[in-house]
Formats: C-alpha cells, sequence, structure tokens
C-alpha cells in the first residue's frame, strides 16, 4: 500500500467578510488553491506574492490556525480540520511554524532558553528537566548557536538573526516533518539573512524535513527553493521548479514579477504594499482572470472567464494562452 501524501491542499478557499454581515462585502483571500507535498521527498515549497497575495492566510490554513471556507488540508491522509486527539498531537509535533517577527514569538519578560525546555517538557520528549536541557542544548546547536550565550538572556537581549535562530531551534524540538515559515528573514538585517536561508537548506536534509516557505522576495526564493507557487489575489498562476518558473516564466504575472526585479539581489524586493481599494477588491472578486486588467496579452475571454489550471512543461499554469 503506497503511502499518502505527506501534505496535501485540496481546492481550498477562504473567504472574509468585510464590513456588516449583512451588507458588507466579501474579499476572496485564498481562491481555489491546491498543492501537494510528497513523504518520499524532502523539498523546499515557497510561496511567492506581494504583500495582500493570501499566501500567510494559506499558511496558517496550513497550520490548522484558520479554518477555510470551501476545500481541504490532508496531513498523511487525515483531514487537518477533523483530527481527534492523539491525531492532533501528532500533527502539532510535526508541523511546526516559524513566524515572520521572532519580537513577537517570545514574551519580552521571560527569558528565551525556558521556551525550549518548557517545549521539551510539554511534548513529553524528557523525564526531567535535565534531560530537557539536554534536549534544548542540542536544538540551539543545531541551529548554530552556543547554549551558554542563550541561557539567561532575555529577546531583548539578542539580535534578531540570533532570536530568529532560538525560534526555529524551538520549532526543532519535536523533530517535525514539515516547517512553515512565514516570511522568516524579513525582519532579520540583511548580512545574516543567508546564513539563515543556508540553515533551511541545511535542516531540510539532517532532519528529513520539507519546508514550506513563504516570501515576496524572488531573489531568496531563487536560492532556497525546489519548487515554488506565484500567488495573486489569492490565485496560484503559475506553480512548478524554482528553475523553469523564474528563469523561463509562463505566466504574464510571472514575467512582471521578474522583471521588476533585474538582478538577483537579496536587497531588492517588493515594497508596494497592497492597498483594498474598491477597484482592487474587485480584482479578487473578478469572475475571469484576476491579472487581465494588467496583462498585456488579455483577450476578450480572459476578463469573462476563469481560465482553468493546466499542466505546460513540467509546471501548472492559470492562464488562457496555454489552454487552446
Amino acid at each position: 500500500m503506497s503511502q499518502p501524501p505527506l501534505l496535501e491542499v485540496l481546492h481550498v478557499t477562504k473567504v472574509f467578510k468585510l464590513g456588516g454581515l449583512v451588507f458588507g462585502s466579501k474579499l476572496t483571500a485564498v481562491d481555489d488553491v491546491s498543492l501537494e507535498i510528497s513523504q518520499k521527498e524532502n523539498k523546499i515549497l515557497t510561496l511567492a506574492g506581494e504583500s495582500g497575495s493570501g499566501k500567510t492566510t494559506l499558511s496558517r490554513i496550513i497550520l490548522g490556525l484558520l479554518k477555510p471556507t470551501k476545500g481541504k488540508v490532508i496531513y498523511k491522509g487525515m483531514d487537518v480540520f477533523k483530527l481527534k486527539k492523539k491525531e492532533a498531537m501528532l500533527f502539532r509535533r510535526e508541523v511546526q511554524p516559524v513566524f515572520q517577527n521572532p519580537y513577537e514569538s517570545f514574551n519580552p519578560l521571560r527569558k528565551v532558553y525556558s521556551y525550549l525546555v518548557e517545549t521539551t517538557m510539554s511534548y513529553g520528549l524528557a523525564k526531567n528537566r535535565e534531560e530537557a536541557e539536554s534536549v534544548a542544548d542540542g536544538s540551539l546547536e543545531h541551529v548554530g548557536l552556543n547554549p551558554h550565550e542563550i541561557k539567561g538572556r532575555y529577546p531583548h537581549e539578542l539580535s534578531g538573526g540570533q532570536l530568529q535562530r532560538v525560534a526555529i531551534a524551538r520549532a526543532l524540538i519535536t523533530r517535525p516533518r514539515l516547517l512553515v515559515a512565514d516570511e522568516p528573514v524579513s525582519m532579520v538585517d540583511a548580512s545574516l539573512r543567508m546564513g539563515i536561508l543556508n540553515l533551511f537548506l541545511e535542516l531540510k536534509n539532517t532532519f528529513n524535513m520539507s519546508i514550506i516557505y513563504i516570501t515576496h522576495d524572488l531573489a531568496t526564493a531563487y536560492y532556497i527553493s525546489d519548487e515554488i507557487a506565484i500567488m495573486y489575489r489569492g490565485s496560484i498562476l503559475e506553480y512548478g521548479s524554482v528553475d523553469k518558473v523564474l528563469t523561463d516564466p509562463l505566466h504574464p504575472y510571472t514575467r512582471v514579477l521578474i522583471e521588476s526585479i533585474p538582478e538577483p539581489d537579496p536587497t531588492k524586493r517588493w515594497s508596494r504594499e497592497v492597498k483594498l481599494s474598491g477597484i482592487e477588491i474587485k480584482e479578487f472578486e473578478a469572475l475571469g482572470c484576476k491579472f487581465a486588467d494588467r496583462c498585456p496579452y488579455a483577450m476578450e475571454k480572459c476578463s469573462k472567464h476563469r481560465p482553468p489550471q493546466v499542466d505546460v512543461e513540467d509546471r501548472k499554469v492559470r492562464c488562457w494562452l496555454y489552454c487552446e
């Protein structure tokens, strides 16, 4: 009997109500998204897009923190939103988050080392505090930190890079099979970003782990990823090997993104925030392709009919140009 995939995201949609429940408008933040990660291989899958593209909402759904309006998230054959007690414990152990701002992950009045010890004890990974500290020390060493330099310290006494490594060390304590990292280097000094990216690459193989990496920075996405999904207004427009998607893009929107960054440079990224004006909300809820109004190749049917997702050159593309 074949193993089920490690993770399946099946036609997931998330709709938020804006304003009043009766007369308010709606925003489809995630729109019919499907992804899959196999248990047979360890890979880094990147969700890339501008701010407001829906990638963080999707990550929260994958983590089980936000229930989808439609669709399913399946982990090792189990529906994440219908887990029994033991299944839920397994899911929490094996699927761990790393959030964008490490300073928001730790209480400023509490020493950071205590989080690692508490996590070890709460998951029953040690019989006593001495064993728990040994596990915590080992996890810190895996992320390149000296435990003696971390013990006794409060969050404000560590640099952003150090604190993010502590957050990663905490996630590693349970030996997760899937790490969901939401913009993990965006709050870290530019000189330290490459070190954390290299750490993720090392952990993928050392811990037999897959990683969902969420970013709006195509340069870091290209460096770290095996596969990439380009998101726009809640939809995945192109999905496949990072080399093919970023060096030979098919979807017009992917081309626009790549053209906006003339050369790989970790210091260059999208700075424009998406403001939800009436026009932009209309794009989220468009009947046809959400990129149609801005696409140089748009045809009449693009604004009237949603393009299906089709397989083209070993990747998935949602565009009428490839549906003939």
